[in-house]
This record gives C-alpha cells, structure tokens and sequence, in this order.
C-alpha cells in the first residue's frame, strides 16, 4: 500500500516519515487505545496513567504521569523516537520540552467525529499499520452511513455537563458538540471559553430540551442526574463521557452509542 504524504501530515502541518520501528510514547488515553487496536502495542514504551483501554494490554507499559502532568525525566529514560500528543490535551510548553530531545512529535487535533479517518491514517501511515487503519476506516465509514440513514429527528438544544463546583459545559467547536450535531441537537452559547463556566438560572433552563451529565472528566451518576432533574424540572440523562469524547477506537463505538443516546432522549425505539 503506497502512503501519500497527505495522510503523514499532523495537525500543525508537520509531515512525518514512515517509521514502522519507532518507540512511541502516546499523551493521549484514546490514541493509546487507537494505536493497540492497529496492532501497534509492542512498540509502545510508555503512556500516561489515563491511558486505561485495552486494560491487559497497557499493564505493562510504563506510566509517564497525567496528560497535564507529564513526567518528562520518566519520557526521557525511555528513549522514544515519536511522542503522540493532542492540543487539546496536553499542554504546550511540556510539548517544547519534549521536543528537545524527542526527534518526532506527532501533534493531533481531532474536532468533528469523521476526523477520525485521517487520525487513524495519520497513525498506521507513520508506524506501519495502514492496513489497519484502513479495515478501521472502512468499519468507521459503515457505522458512519447507519448513524446518518436514520430519518431526521426534531432539533434539540441540550445542555452537557463536564463538571460541577463549578458547573462546566462545553462550547459549539468542541468535539463533543461535533458529536451531538450528529443528531441535529445543539448547545447554548455560553460565552467564549471552549469549556465555559456557567450558573443555573431559569432563563438557561427555559431554553433547554434536556440536560445531560457525563461520567468525565467529573464522575456524574444517576444519583446526580436524578437529583438536578428533581431540581431543574426538565430530562436529565447520565451520558457515557468516553462513548462522547474519546477519538480514535472509542469514536466507532461513539456512532452506535449516538442511535442509542437519541432514542434515549427522543423515545424513538432506534
């Protein structure tokens, strides 16, 4: 399979070379998931503690810290020739450390979910599994077509939570936004932060279809859910926040849990 250099190009424009030997340490839970699913576990030297799927597999690959908190002496001992990180989640300045030493850094940035094609390209064309990718790919594109082939549902405006004390959502050029603009709901604008701040009030509340709670980064619950619908009066729903906001892997299994989050809030059956 030839390799265009389109799909060896990160997020920042950087364009990398094959490297099917490469020793890779992955700063982003969801790519460490990618990158075994592709078959690339054995040339993963290290990753962070958030890196939790395949759980088996990650067992014994050493932890390097959080996304936020990185361990750079750790990175260092382990010699990594590419170090896969996210803009979103990873912080920039630890990035300029790193690529002091680290020869490769794979920059990824995925905003809507059909991102996810060019990210699992990106990662079999730079480590040696593009027909991985591509079966990946190709399994993406099928759940893709099911997700869009359900007729069109109502509009909704949902409010998705990410955290309380204080309570945080999320703004419209997010990927979970992307996600749920799958379905046509979208969120309020709530000011000019990608994860705003915001109070309950009965203005917000009176625009809302539905509230929903995600299980991260906070650990919302039932419990939680039935609590604020008690309290607010409107459908309040626990999401699963990795089905929401994980690329890679987790995005494919994302499509399907979209056909059951709508007919969760829709009552559709489907």
């Amino acid at each position: 399979m030839t390799t265009s250099i389109s799909s060896l190009t990160d997020a920042i424009g950087r364009v990398h070379a094959p490297a099917p030997g490469a020793r890779i340490v992955s700063l982003v839970p969801s790519i460490t998931e990618l990158l075994c699913d592709l078959g690339l576990a054995a040339q993963l030297v290290g990753r962070t503690g958030f890196c939790i799927h395949p759980r088996e597999t990650l067992a014994a690959i050493p932890k390097v810290g959080g996304t936020k908190d990185v361990n750079i002496d750790k990175i260092r001992k382990l010699a990594p020739t590419h170090v896969v990180v996210n803009i979103d989640e990873n912080e920039k300045p630890t990035v300029d450390l790193l690529a002091e030493f680290v020869p490769h850094i794979v920059v990824t940035h995925p905003l809507a979910p059909r991102d996810n094609l060019g990210l699992a390209r990106l990662m079999g064309g730079i480590f040696g599994a593009g027909a991985a990718a591509e079966a990946w790919c190709a399994a993406f594109e099928e759940e893709y077509a099911t997700l869009r082939a359900l007729p069109p549902g109502p509009g909704r405006t949902v409010l998705y939570c990410i955290w309380q004390d204080p309570w945080m959502s999320i703004s419209q050029d997010t990927y979970i936004a992307a996600m749920l603009a799958e379905l046509g709901w979208r969120v309020p604008s709530l000011g000019e932060e990608r994860y705003p701040r915001f109070e309950w009030s009965e203005r917000l509340v009176d625009g809302l279809d539905a509230v929903l709670l995600s299980t991260e980064p906070y650990r919302f619950t039932e419990a939680h859910a039935d609590a604020l619908e008690k309290q607010i009066g409107i459908p309040v729903f626990l999401v699963d926040g990795e089905m929401m906001s994980w690329y890679g892997s987790r995005a494919l299994a994302g499509l399907r849990y979209l056909r059951v989050l709508r007919a969760m809030l829709e009552g559709t059956g489907g």
